[in-house]
């Protein structure tokens, strides 16, 4: 789609799965765009949790275009995600009051246990529907479904792929791709990156390397996300016929669920 951003910029698509991700240069200048960004990308800028915001600008169009500074980096690699820098930095996202005033006043939503499993259930194929482990791992996510009240929710990122995470040359790490932030319990985050990328031996020291007390009730709660995010990607997985990653993950789903009944 051509964009008017006018100026003198020069627009280069970033591919990606939006297909809304440019390069800008203009002159000596290059920035990294996004057309229609997360609302909030002003408080995340603020925070050091993303690049700086340098301008923005909204379109004839009425979209809203951002710049921010271009950072010449790498995404993480799936074993750095086991390091104490990605702890850290989640934590200052999930603790973050700027962060959380920000979401609240642009109407940021509320992800709960209950919409997990409303969206779960139906893109489960009827064959993984009649899996016996998934069977009694669905019914165990509804009777252990965690209580923790809306007024504890946090910013949550939502969507923890490696890719998001970019470490410039100068060795600084940011976290990027705003897109399905969101109000949840921080176990929301927490399980999904712990089941994708840490072993489960080394759990309760990542979690140390947090900076949160490990107690019972957190333990459960992270397993529990843990489990809903195993069921996600096995029924995406299922349908994209990537049965290598879908059976790894019914291995770490039987585990974790077995885990949730000797705790």
């Amino acid at each position: 789609m051509a964009l008017d951003i006018s100026d003198g910029w020069s627009l280069y698509p970033l591919g990606g799965n939006t297909g809304t991700a440019y390069m800008g240069t203009k002159a000596s200048q290059k920035v990294f765009l996004k057309q229609n960004a997360s609302p909030f990308l002003a408080a995340l800028s603020m925070e050091g949790i993303t690049p700086r915001l340098v301008w923005t600008k909204r379109l004839a169009s009425g979209d809203v275009m951002t710049a921010q500074e271009w950072l010449n980096g790498r995404t993480l690699h799936r074993e750095e995600m086991r390091e104490q820098r990605v702890a850290r930095l989640l934590h200052r996202v999930h603790h973050s009051h700027l962060l959380h005033d920000m979401l609240l006043k642009v109407g940021g939503r509320f992800t709960t246990p209950a919409q997990l499993l409303t969206r779960l259930q139906p893109a489960l194929a009827a064959d993984l529907r009649r899996h016996p482990l998934i069977q009694s791992a669905f019914a165990a996510l509804q009777a252990e479904q965690p209580q923790l009240p809306k007024t504890h929710y946090e910013v949550c990122h939502g969507d923890l792929n490696h890719k998001n995470w970019l470490l410039s040359d100068r060795r600084r790490l940011y976290l990027v791709d705003w897109d399905a932030a969101t109000f949840a319990d921080p176990a929301y985050d927490l399980g999904a990156l712990l089941c994708e990328y840490v072993p489960l031996e080394e759990w309760q020291r990542w979690l140390q390397d947090y900076g949160e007390k490990i107690t019972s009730d957190l333990t459960a709660r992270v397993n529990w996300y843990a489990r809903i995010h195993c069921l996600t990607v096995i029924a995406d997985s299922y349908h994209q016929q990537r049965f290598q990653i879908m059976n790894q993950h019914l291995i770490l789903l039987e585990k974790l669920t077995r885990e949730s009944v000797t705790d």
